[in-house]
């Protein structure tokens, strides 16, 4: 997590947060990225498109891994990148982001 240009009591900062942990984090910082770049006013809409396009893809990859016997709780499991390219490009939108004020 990084926050850059925050202002706090006139002080100009930069807060950096950092956790090494199994995960998604680099494809969830990608699929961020590019919906925010093509939502560059609605930061809301990119994160929705980006959570949905990540959720889509694990299922799909838990699924295959289901279908063909393995126990996705005990296997390395390849995300199943290629073939969740439909719903990266069109996820269908089951989270939705909420402001707090």
């Amino acid at each position: 997590v990084v926050i850059t240009s925050i202002n706090i009591d006139g002080n100009l900062f930069l807060i950096g947060s950092h956790q090494k942990e199994k995960g998604t984090g680099d494809l969830m910082t990608a699929l961020l990225l590019g919906w925010s770049n093509k939502y560059r006013d609605n930061l809301d809409i990119a994160a929705e498109l980006a959570v949905s396009s990540l959720q889509a893809l694990l299922q799909r990859t838990v699924n295959d891994y289901v279908t063909a016997g393995f126990d996705p709780q005990s296997s390395s499991l390849e995300i199943r990148l290629i073939q969740s390219q439909d719903d990266i490009r069109n996820p269908q939108v089951k989270f939705k982001s909420e402001k707090y004020n």
